[in-house]
Formats: C-alpha cells, sequence, structure tokens
C-alpha cells in the first residue's frame, strides 16, 4: 500500500511540473517580443507585442533605381515599434498613395469562370449547411560609427536614414533616440555592415498617446540606386510567427525571385502589362509597363537565408488566375437533377402500373377462355346411322362352259 501511494504521489508531482512549465511558456509567449515583418525587423517596446500579419510592397525597377511602396497590417498590444530596413544605397523616403494598393488588387484580380455540376455538393440544397535621395551629409549628434542622413516626420512614422559601420554603435544611437533594438538584430545586421549597406528606421507611434497599434498603416515609399532588383528580407528571420509577402513587382519584363530564400516556393497570381495609365499607378508603372505579383510563405522564419534578388524570365508569358464558381445546374430554377430523379421515378411508376394493367387482361382473358371450353363439350350433337357391318362375299365359281354342239 505504501509503494502504491508513493507512486500515486509521484504521477501527481510530474503531472504538476507539466502543467507549470506549459503554463510558464504560455506566459512567455504573452511576453516576449513578436518580431514580424516580411521585409525587415519590426521591433517592439519592451514586455510588449506587435506582430505584422500581412505585408504587401510594390517594388518599381528600371534597371538603375529602385522604388519600393510598403504597407503593413499590425497587431499586438504596443503603443509604438519601429522597424529597421537595410537598403543597399542612400534612400529616400516619404509617405505613399495608399490607392495604389487598390488599383493593384483591381488590375490583378482572378478572372471568375462559371461551371455547372450536375448532383448537389456542400451548400446546394438538400445539402445546405450552417457556415530618392543622393548624398546628404551626415548631420551632427551621431555616435561614432553611425551617420544621420536625414530625420523626417512622416504622418504616423518618425523616419530615420542612417548610416552605420558598427553594429554596436547602431545599437546605442536607436537606443538613445527611442527605437528598442534587440540584441540579437545586432548580429543580424553584421552582413549589412560588412556590405556598407545604409538603413532606414522607422519608428510607428500613434497619433494618440497610449492607443495600441492595429490595423493597416499608411504606406512608405523609399526610392534608392540599385544595379539589381534586391528586396530585402534577411532580417526577417528574426521572426518568431510565420510570415506572409505579398510582391508586386513593375519592370520591363516579367520577373522572378532567384531562390526561394527559406521559404514555400512563391506562386505567381498575376503576370501581364499595365492596362492603366491613370492613378499613383499609372504614375509608378510609367516607363517599367509589365507587372508580376507574387506571393510567398514562409512557415519557419528563421530559415529564411538571404534578401529577395529578382531576375529576368526567358519569356514575357502572361498569366491570369482562374477562380472557378461551381454552380448547381437547374432549369428555372429547378436542379436538373432533382427533374431527372422525380422523371425516373414517374416513368418506372407508369412502366409498372402500364404492366399491370396488360398483365390483368391478359389474365381475363385467359379466365374468359377457361369457362368457354365445358360449354362448348355440352352441346347437342347430331346423330350418326349405325354403319352395319360388312358381310365378306364369297366368290361362286362359274358355270363350265359346254362346248358348242354340232347343231349350235
Amino acid at each position: 500500500m505504501l509503494g502504491h501511494a508513493r507512486r500515486r504521489h509521484l504521477r501527481r508531482g510530474r503531472l504538476l511540473t507539466l502543467l507549470l512549465a506549459l503554463l510558464a511558456t504560455q506566459l512567455g509567449s504573452l511576453v516576449a517580443p513578436a518580431y514580424a515583418c516580411g521585409c525587415g525587423a519590426l521591433v517592439p517596446g519592451d514586455q510588449q507585442r506587435v506582430a505584422v500579419g500581412r505585408e504587401v510592397s510594390v517594388v518599381r525597377w528600371d534597371g538603375a533605381r529602385e522604388q519600393i511602396v510598403m504597407s503593413l497590417s499590425v497587431s499586438g498590444d504596443a503603443d509604438r515599434a519601429a522597424w529597421i530596413m537595410p537598403v543597399p544605397s542612400r534612400a529616400t523616403v516619404k509617405l505613399g498613395d495608399p490607392e495604389i494598393l487598390d488599383q493593384l488588387t483591381e488590375a490583378t484580380a482572378p478572372e471568375r469562370r462559371e461551371r455547372y455540376h450536375f448532383w448537389p455538393q456542400d451548400g446546394d440544397w438538400p445539402l445546405t449547411g450552417s457556415e530618392d535621395g543622393a548624398g546628404a551629409a551626415p548631420q551632427p549628434g551621431a555616435a561614432p560609427g553611425v551617420g544621420v542622413v536625414g530625420r523626417e516626420r512622416l504622418g504616423p512614422f518618425d523616419v530615420a536614414r542612417l548610416t552605420a559601420t558598427d553594429p554596436s554603435a547602431l545599437d546605442d544611437w536607436l537606443g538613445d533616440n527611442g527605437f528598442a533594438l534587440p540584441p540579437r538584430l545586432e548580429t543580424a545586421l553584421q552582413p549589412y555592415v560588412d556590405r556598407r549597406w545604409e538603413y532606414v528606421a522607422v519608428r510607428l507611434v500613434p497619433e494618440s498617446a497610449g492607443t495600441p497599434l492595429g490595423g493597416e498603416l499608411d504606406p512608405l515609399h523609399l526610392t534608392f540606386a540599385s544595379d539589381t532588383l534586391v528586396y530585402p528580407m534577411r532580417l526577417s528571420r528574426l521572426a518568431t510567427t510565420p510570415q506572409s509577402l505579398g510582391l508586386y513587382v513593375l519592370a520591363d519584363h516579367r520577373m522572378e525571385p532567384v531562390s526561394r530564400i527559406g521559404g514555400r516556393q512563391p506562386q505567381v497570381t498575376f503576370a501581364g502589362p499595365v492596362d492603366t495609365a491613370k492613378g499613383p499607378l499609372g504614375e509608378l508603372a510609367a516607363g517599367t509597363p509589365f507587372l508580376t505579383a507574387l506571393t510567398q510563405e514562409f512557415p519557419e522564419p528563421s530559415a529564411i537565408s538571404a534578401d529577395h534578388e529578382l531576375r529576368r524570365t526567358a519569356k514575357d508569358t502572361t498569366y491570369r488566375r482562374v477562380v472557378h464558381v461551381d454552380r448547381l445546374l437547374t432549369v428555372a430554377g429547378i436542379p436538373v437533377w432533382l427533374m431527372t430523379v422525380v422523371g425516373g421515378l414517374a416513368a418506372l411508376v407508369t412502366a409498372a402500373v402500364v404492366l399491370a394493367l396488360y398483365r390483368g387482361r391478359a389474365r381475363r382473358r385467359a379466365a374468359a377462355g377457361g369457362k368457354a371450353t365445358p360449354q362448348a363439350s355440352q352441346a347437342p350433337q347430331k346423330p350418326q346411322t349405325p354403319q352395319l357391318p360388312q358381310v365378306p362375299q364369297t366368290p361362286h365359281p362359274l358355270p363350265p362352259t359346254t362346248p358348242p354342239g354340232p347343231n349350235g
């Protein structure tokens, strides 16, 4: 008994330990920052959460200069946050026009085609269910190893354009100026420091103090010189949640990523010429008339190994997604399958009735024929004359012939 009680006590102790570990994990996930951004590193304040549900960017590249119009949808309990985006050369930053994203959504919308099915599917009755910038001199006030190219307020954004030769010095400057930088981001920036890239640091501050960031933010428009089409993604490996990237590319030809960079295979959702010259899309697309729309998922952001580089495809093949709208085949609002089933049943019933009538008539005829036979046998017959038996006649012998005499 004592041994049994001791084992039961040990099992309860292990269960309690497991529950406490799970609780600690959940609490840790609530207070730990979630760095989630498809283009750079989003940095919330201390003990706060902020995440990017989806990022949509428009990239225009004419072979020498690149422009990025970027829109983020964020959620969390942070009342301020920042993201850091490396760029290969000096950049200018301004607010973008939100209308361009609406135009792109409309321009790349899938083609809808109707197709009809005979038998009902889920949702059909009765299966219905419940349901530019060149060369401004660095401004004073920067720490050694960090150059402040410019700093301005753009709507809800506090934008700083920086150069850095030391990630540690960059860390110090960002911390002193209200940009929180996690320690592991310092190491992640080292490849960009080695390549002498510059940085755009953006601090997101809502208009009302203390209001959590949320919803879709105004787009930012970055412009910088680049002889290759590059979309910074390396810092996204710091994200702790799966990432989703939507990328529109405006260029002279159809473009494609050089590699997956650790995510799933990029999917083309549209490829073709821009058919509008109006609005912000027409203005941005001037001189780069071919539009390629890409989507990519990153289930494990830690696997992201590089920035996205895009290249021209072998052919400018056009493509538009086709979305089939399934509809039940009907005539005058009545499902054809129901008409067929009811018609078939009616035909079977009719055939059964006809067969029953035919068999009934046959039985009546047979019964009538059976009664007529005995009456015919009782009918009077004509008397027949009895025939007498024939007596065989015995032939009489002929008298002997007397030869004639001499007299006659």
